[in-house]
Order: C-alpha cells, then structure tokens, then sequence
C-alpha cells in the first residue's frame, strides 16, 4: 500500500494562528512465500511459472495490506481544538489497529497457506466492521470530553476514519471533514461523506443550490462534533457516527482531508452576495467555480499527479493559492495488489455517499455488500 499525508495551517493563519488538524495512518503490512494469489496470478497481475513461482521478469510479488486511517479538524474558536484532534486521531488508531490485524488474519488463502477455519477468528461482516469504526469514535468522544472535564475548557473536533481491509473500506465520520474515491480507470471522484453542517441541511431543504453550497457564508457552521465543554459524563457520553462500507480497487486513491480544501476562499461571502444579487445567472455560477476548490479540480489534481507525495503537497497549494482560509490535511492511500476495477459493461458499484444520478437512471449497478 502506497500512502501520503501532509498538513498546513493555512496562508490566512501563517501570521499567528496553530493548526488544529490531526492526521493518522497505521499500516499492516503482510508478505509469506511468493505473495498475494488470485487465480494464478498475484494481485499486481504477475504471472506465474508452471512450478507456481513467480516470473520475477515481471516484478516482484504483492504483499498483502491493510489500514486504519483517522483525521480530525479541531473547531477554531474554542479552547483546545487542537488537543481534541489529536485525543481523536491516536484513540481512534489505538482502537482500530488489532481490530485491522485480526481481519487480515482470517485469509491466510491470499497466501496459499492451509489452515482450518477452526483455528482462525470469525470473519467480520461489513457490519461489524462499521460497528467497530463507530466504537471506536465513541472512545475518542469519551477522550475528549474527559479532557474537557479535567481541564476545564472547550474541545470540540470532527473525525472521518476507517479501515481498509479485504478489497473494502469500512468508515464513519462526525462534522464535516471528508473522504473521497478517486478512480483513476474511470477519470471519476466520488464523495463517500455527508457533511454535518449547516450549509449541508439547506442545500438538502432546496434552500440553497451547489454553486451558493460553496460559498455560503455559514459555511463554518458544523452541526455534529466529537467533544465537549467539561460538563459530560466521560463514562457515558456518545455521539451519532454515520458509518458505511464499500469496495476500493486498484485504481482507486482514497483522499481523506479536513474542510479547509473545500472551504479554501476567503472572498466566500463576497462571492455569495454577487451570485445572489446576479440571480444565479450561469455566469455568476463560473465565477464562483473558478474561485473555489471543486470536486472535478482535486480528482484532475489527484490523477495527475506523479506520485501520492505530490498529489498531497498539490492539494495544500491547491487551497493555499485559493485563499488559504483554514487548516488543511489529507490523507492519500492506494493498493495496486487490490482487484482492478469493473470494466464499463461489467457495472461499477454504488459508492457515493449521495449519487449524482438516481441508481434507478443507471444501466447496470452493484449495490455495497450485495
């Protein structure tokens, strides 16, 4: 598994604020004999010898991978955003980290090795994985609000984080940081997380539209949030974790990152009142797009890049040079020893969080975990 991640403070905050992001990202890397099988083949495609053994003319075997990813974005204005992404990040990998390892266990056939299923632990379902991601959520609130609690101030964050396992990503999120796939065989980004927001509520109301959605001047406001102000019951404190799973291929990069890439504009409210006062002319539309960080920008950005370092480093001077109003991280994964992806007359699953087309409008569909 290849991975990136990098992390600003933002052009706005150069002069004196702190970055009150959090990454994490932990690895479990496996390797045995000559590496990960598939009918004949290892996960990279690479041939085999009549013996079994690999043609090593063309290139080495795949290991085996799997992940815990976390982000968080500590709310600015309170008194230890910065302590809550990080209380976030590290609990969330602490509780997810064996819960990755005991999953890859369960296929020791990936390495043509016989062992009785007696002897392995149970296979995880989809829910169970998902289950696990919102737990451990739940322990970095209970974290957090602890903190609160002993130190007497306000810490607030929100958190995306998930394991990659088994050709799948399980995830959960609270606020408005997000995940995204982008696939490189059909030039496509999909969005896998709804924000929990302000703006998000009125776009779904039919208030507001796309383009307005980008630079609505309440586009700080988060609804959900990991944290407190020191007057919860760490013991039993919860908060709701939306959570779902899909299947990730080898053309896939998941980009993980906080709002400050999409929320990059510091003109934002400038340009809200011009687009309204136009009466939402298409003009007034390119303007607003021009100005903002869009979907189809990070997916060009992603896909052209030469390696994950640059496409992260691409993606802070991406927001950077767009205003740079807020924090910014993002995490970037991909696994070429996963299965390709679906060619155009094989369907392509269902992944985004919210279609742009109706599943109904589409010729063929996959839906996750059917």
């Amino acid at each position: 598994m290849d991975y990136a991640t990098n992390y600003d403070v933002g052009d706005r905050k150069r002069g004196g604020g702190i970055n009150e992001d959090s990454v994490a990202l932990s690895v479990f890397e496996q390797g045995h004999r000559s590496g990960v099988t598939a009918d004949g083949t290892d996960g990279n495609g690479i041939g085999r010898d009549g013996a079994g053994e690999p043609d090593e003319s063309e290139g080495p075997p795949a290991n085996r991978s799997a992940a815990v990813f976390a982000l968080a974005d500590g709310a600015g204005g309170h008194d230890a955003g910065d302590v809550a992404s990080y209380l976030a990040t590290t609990v969330v990998c602490e509780e997810l980290a064996p819960v990755v390892a005991e999953a890859a266990r369960r296929d020791p056939g990936d390495f043509a090795v016989d062992i009785d299923e007696s002897l392995l632990p149970d296979r995880p379902s989809a829910t169970d994985l998902q289950t696990a991601v919102a737990d451990a959520i739940v322990a970095a609130h209970r974290a957090v609000v602890a903190y609160a609690a002993e130190s007497g101030t306000q810490a607030y964050t929100t958190v995306v984080a998930g394991v990659v396992v088994d050709g799948e990503v399980h995830y959960g999120w609270v606020g408005d940081s997000r995940a995204y796939l982008v696939n490189g065989a059909r030039q496509s980004i999909e969005l896998l997380t709804k924000d929990h927001g302000v703006v998000q509520e009125l776009h779904d109301r039919g208030e507001i539209d796309d383009v307005a959605a980008h630079v609505h001047p309440r586009g700080n406001e988060i609804t959900r949030a990991l944290g407190g102000a020191g007057d919860g019951d760490p013991e039993t404190a919860s908060v709701p974790v939306e959570t779902n799973s899909v299947p990730i291929f080898a053309e896939d990069v998941l980009l993980v990152t906080s709002d400050g890439l999409i929320d990059a504009q510091t003109d934002a409210p400038a340009l809200y009142e011009r687009y309204v006062e136009a009466g939402r002319s298409d003009e007034a539309a390119e303007v607003v797009r021009d100005a903002v960080v869009t979907d189809e920008e990070i997916r060009d950005l992603v896909l052209g890049s030469d390696s994950l370092v640059d496409a992260a480093s691409g993606l802070i001077d991406l927001s950077n040079d767009r205003g740079g109003k807020d924090n910014l991280s993002v995490v970037l994964a991909r696994d070429s020893a996963l299965p390709s992806t679906p060619g155009e007359d094989e369907g392509m699953p269902v992944r985004a969080v919210d279609p742009d087309d109706p599943v109904e409008d589409r010729e063929t569909v996959i839906l996750p975990g059917e």
